[in-house]
């Protein structure tokens, strides 16, 4: 039978069903990385990020075809890692705008909602490259729409969606020069169209995940940790004393008198109290709020139904009871809440040794990650609020970090700025440059201006052969790569290296630094800085040990 509606739980099925499909071919996305290098993540960056949506639509799995999508782009926005990861959570947080408030969504919605994500995908992108995961998801779009006026089933809509898909994804060679150079097709474009070929085969019925899913119960869903947090500060300060629970079961001849709206009402109940958490399903509503009058909540959510379970418990007398016991245990009183400092800084790097440099010059919080391992929004956020300050500065020292960064800027509940610094060299650059008697767009300014005046390199190995930018390369060779480009190639990372650094070096260059890698030796270092010394006597040469992975050499140059 012809689909001609698709509702939540299908929707739902076609999400798992299309991240199951990336996740098999997570290896075939990173192999297409442009260039030769041991850290192609697209696939990787693609398949988390499209997990984390997964996961949240697996918790709210229901008929209403806009509520799962809203979960499932909730869940990408938070996880999105990398450009590939940001640019997928755009594309679906359209998406689900675009079906806001159906049930049910037809094959026109379907096609418009795609098309919905590719503008918000566009506009998210500073500079939009064609070529790309941008491109693939246009045209997708662009012909799901034009069949759906011509045919009402979402099998052929879909169908047509992930053969244009394909068909646009061996075009973006024509509109990227790097991608025929290096004879490959667009990595994140290529992720799209295996999530693509995973919604269409649910709906025609094809090797579906077998998965189960399973929403979880009610009480799973509110559970909420905030007793232990409680031990941070003084019972006096509790402003809403009463953790409320009130569990009601719906009554249709209340409902049809006084109609419920989840969002409504969460928003209704926001003005008695904090903790605040509203779940509903087709027959019950449960309510979980820190409230000074328990009873006006109870009251409220009382109109929808019968009580079926109340619970009220007084957090100050348990607040002073939690003292009493810390205090045995430990003998002392817990700290006080620590006041919030004017600025801090979060960044990223890759390498213990790099990691203290960034601690060392002033960084509040370093995530633990680069090319390898890009950290989600999510993981930044957490950064941003873990570094407990007023305005928060965002180093992210690599290109593809730069959007989730973004975001997390975006959504923090502080005043967060992004220094979009692309490389260790940059970040450490503009770290130098912070002043803490300056603003924070004075000082994010400043440091936009000081990574200006850096050049960064990189000495890494190649994955395969290969021949770009002019330069013939074998597998397992070194490459020196400024900027983006590689510029060096060779067996002997020491030779590589020398003439990576004779092209980095100018008449103004006044300072080169070294970052050793972990696969480096403090003799090779040695030698590099006696080269340096004696080819460049005026220049000033600093070396320090990065214990960088992948990377045998990080050089910065101003």
């Amino acid at each position: 039978m012809a689909i001609t509606q698709l509702e939540g739980k299908m929707l739902a099925q076609m999400f798992i069903e299309g991240a199951s499909n990336l996740s098999r071919h997570v290896k075939v996305v990173d192999s297409l990385n442009v260039f030769p290098v041991p850290d192609g993540d697209t696939g990787t960056n693609m398949n988390l990020s499209i997990t984390s949506g997964v996961k949240e639509v697996k918790q709210h799995v229901q008929e209403d075809a806009s509520k799962v999508a809203a979960a499932f782009a909730k869940g990408l926005l938070m996880g999105a890692r990398g450009n590939s990861g940001v640019i997928l959570s755009q594309l679906f947080r359209g998406f689900s705008k675009q079906i806001e408030g159906k049930k049910q969504i037809t094959a026109i919605d379907f096609a418009k909602a795609l098309e919905n994500g590719v503008e918000t995908a566009y506009k998210a992108v500073m500079k939009p490259v064609e070529g790309t995961i941008l491109t693939v998801a246009k045209d997708a779009a662009r012909q799901a729409k034009k069949v759906a006026h011509k045919d009402s089933t979402l099998v052929e809509v879909a169908s047509e969606t992930v053969k244009e898909a394909k068909a646009s994804l061996q075009r973006t060679p024509d509109l990227l020069p790097v991608l025929k150079e290096v004879g490959v097709v667009d990595s994140g474009g290529q992720g799209l169209v295996y999530i693509y070929e995973g919604f269409l085969a649910v709906l025609t019925g094809e090797k579906l995940s077998d998965e189960i899913i399973e929403a979880p119960s009610m009480e799973d869903l509110v559970k909420v940790e905030h007793h232990h947090a409680q031990s941070h500060i003084a019972t006096e300060d509790i402003e809403f004393g009463f953790c409320t629970e009130v569990m009601v079961r719906f009554d249709e001849e209340k409902l049809s008198g006084s109609p419920f709206d989840e969002g409504a009402f969460r928003q209704e109940l926001s003005m008695l109290g904090d903790s605040l958490l509203v779940v509903s399903d087709e027959n019950l509503l449960k309510v979980h709020i820190h409230a000074e009058q328990p009873g006006e909540v109870v009251t409220k959510a009382q109109r929808f139904g019968e009580l079926i379970n109340i619970k009220i418990e007084n957090m100050r007398e348990q607040h002073t009871h939690l003292l009493d016991e810390t205090k045995a245990v430990y003998g002392t009183e817990p700290e006080p809440q620590r006041e919030k400092s004017e600025f801090g800084i979060v960044t990223v790097s890759m390498g213990e040794g790099v990691a203290k440099l960034f601690k060392g010059l002033g960084a509040g919080v370093v995530i633990s990650g680069g090319q390898t391992m890009n950290p989600s929004t999510e993981d930044i956020v957490k950064a941003i609020e873990e570094v407990h300050a007023e305005n928060v500065i965002i180093l992210p020292n690599n290109g593809n970090i730069v959007m989730a960064a973004e975001q997390a800027a975006e959504v923090a509940t502080v005043n967060a700025v992004v220094v979009a610094s692309k490389t260790v060299p940059q970040g450490l650059s503009a770290l130098l440059a912070f002043n803490p008697a300056q603003g924070l767009k004075e000082n994010a300014a400043n440091m936009e201006e000081a990574m200006s005046v850096v050049t960064s390199g990189q000495v890494t190995f190649a994955v395969r052969d290969t021949a770009i930018d002019g330069v013939t390369i074998k597998k397992d060779d070194f490459m020196g790569i400024i900027e983006k480009k590689i510029v060096s190639s060779g067996a002997d990372m020491l030779d590589v290296t020398k003439e990576l650094l004779t092209k980095m070096i100018t008449d103004e260059s006044e300072i080169v630094t070294l970052l050793q890698g972990e696969d480096a030796t403090s003799a090779q270092t040695e030698e590099l800085v006696a080269y340096l010394e004696e080819l460049y006597p005026e220049l000033e040469v600093d070396a320090h040990v990065g214990d960088q992975p992948l990377y045998s050499y990080i050089v910065s140059v101003e």
